[in-house]
């Protein structure tokens, strides 16, 4: 259940990038603009939407967490502070929340909580199963 919730929320944040990219890419129509990082931003959510339904591991946990609070570092970083362009990537400052801003932002804070919680989850069962194996062979898991 928490491998569906994770992608679920991963894909949400996807969809809207994917519909919001047309329009932020006009600043930039030939180049690297703000469209174009929210399609690869859609596609980084897409692919660990997968990873995470496909594997459930610790890996594709982490991978998840990665992707969703990195994009959810994005929004609220530009959208209070007015980075400059660095090198190809665009200014992407814009000092407004509206609807499909705030979905994204609550979406990507529940994936990275979710995965964050999904990764330490399997961790502490892989921790507790060594120290299992551990005390059967008479050796100690630390």
């Amino acid at each position: 259940m928490l491998r569906v919730a994770v992608a679920t929320a991963l894909v949400v944040t996807a969809v809207i990038h994917a519909q919001l990219a047309p329009g932020y890419q006009q600043a930039a129509p030939g180049g690297v603009g703000q469209g174009a990082l929210f399609l690869v931003q859609a596609s980084a959510s897409v692919l660990a939407a997968v990873f995470v339904l496909l594997r459930g591991s610790r890996m594709a946990f982490a991978a998840a967490a990665v992707v969703a609070l990195s994009s959810l570092a994005a929004v609220i970083l530009y959208r209070y502070v007015q980075v400059p362009a660095i090198g190809p990537l665009p200014s992407m400052y814009e000092p407004v929340w509206y609807t499909a801003k705030v979905i994204t932002a609550v979406t990507e804070a529940i994936a990275g909580a979710l995965a964050v919680a999904g990764y330490a989850l399997l961790h502490k069962q892989s921790g507790s199963g060594r120290a299992v194996r551990g005390r059967r062979h008479g050796t100690s898991a630390a």
